[in-house]
């Protein structure tokens, strides 16, 4: 515990995510005041054309009462 999931769009370097997970974990760990060895960090790449049905509908308008940070768009208007 905590496992964050990071989903986006394919294009990012390994150099890139790495960085990414770790930033997120020294973050996390100051935050949620937990230690390093706890934290997870994983990267599911999501094709641009599948968002809307494999992240947005899913994870954004059918959990909002679990999302603290709404995007500013939607790909349904």
């Amino acid at each position: 515990m905590p496992h964050v999931i990071v989903k986006l769009y394919p294009g990012r370097s390994e150099e890139q995510k790495t960085k990414l997970a770790n930033e997120i974990v020294k973050d996390v760990v100051a935050i949620a005041k937990c230690e390093k060895k706890s934290v997870s960090v994983a990267f599911e790449e999501i094709e641009k054309e599948n968002w809307a049905e494999k992240v947005y509908k899913p994870d954004i308008l059918n959990r909002k009462s679990s999302l603290y940070k709404e995007p500013g768009y939607n790909p349904f208007e």
